[in-house]
């Protein structure tokens, strides 16, 4: 391995300055902080994001990223809000979760192909493994979640 290589380690991007840090897989329920800003890596909540900070998330984070895309006008995006935020407490640290404004999201709502709100997508390694429309309790979150993550390699 090479010198300065943790083994088994994940890149989280720091939810306060988004600055990529290197997590050993075993730590990352002990509380993480960023190297550089010292916030936390995971508060159990999710996280409202522009489409800049999406990008960044999706692109750096090694973990499965889980996005909520609604819009303020929306009402069953409102319902699912607090869904979405009991999913993230349960989620949260293996799996990171955003919330993103369609209203000021048009590139990723194109570049994905979303017509309707609220929408989950399920990004890993910047590629979307998975996507759906629709509000959902938060066990129906978690469950398709984890039905389309893929299986870490033996």
């Amino acid at each position: 391995m090479p010198a300065g290589k943790m083994a088994d380690s994940e890149h989280i991007v720091c939810p306060k300055c988004s600055r990529i840090n290197r997590v050993a897989a075993e730590r990352l329920h002990d509380d993480p902080k960023c190297g550089i800003c010292g916030e936390a890596l995971f508060t159990g909540q999710p996280l409202s994001v522009d489409e800049k900070t999406f990008e960044r998330h999706v692109s750096a984070n090694t973990i499965p990223v889980l996005t909520d895309v609604w819009a303020p006008w929306c009402g069953p995006c409102h319902m699912m809000t607090p869904m979405f935020k009991s999913a993230a407490a349960l989620l949260e640290p293996r799996t990171r979760l955003l919330k993103l404004n369609l209203d000021e999201a048009q590139t990723v709502a194109r570049r994905y192909g979303i017509q309707s709100v609220p929408t989950l997508l399920l990004t890993g390694h910047g590629h979307l493994i998975a996507q759906t429309a629709g509000v959902m309790d938060s066990r129906s979150i978690i469950n398709w979640a984890k039905t389309n993550m893929p299986q870490p390699s033996l």
